[in-house]
């Protein structure tokens, strides 16, 4: 099944762009294609490779960071190729 995951990493720390920083860099050094844009980033792919995927990136950027609030949509369908219609 093929899934869309809209994330929005906020590290609450003076230093929060270096965690946002390494988390999209980590997404991007992916297997999976990764959409960015100013308020989040999107990654696509198979649910039981990207989740598992997801879930140690994630893990890693708490680690690394004091405080770290992360907003995750998860849409069941392949969006990579969305085009607005009108």
């Amino acid at each position: 099944m093929q899934i869309s995951v809209d994330l929005t990493l906020s590290p609450l720390q003076n230093d929060y762009e270096a965690h946002i920083i390494d988390f999209i860099k980590t997404l991007r050094n992916s297997e999976f294609k990764v959409l960015e844009n100013p308020l989040s980033t999107q990654i696509f792919g198979d649910f039981d490779k990207l989740m598992p995927f997801l879930n140690q990136a994630i893990k890693t950027s708490f680690e690394n960071a004091d405080i770290s609030v992360l907003t995750m949509k998860v849409v069941k369908t392949n969006r990579s190729d969305y085009e607005p219609h009108f």
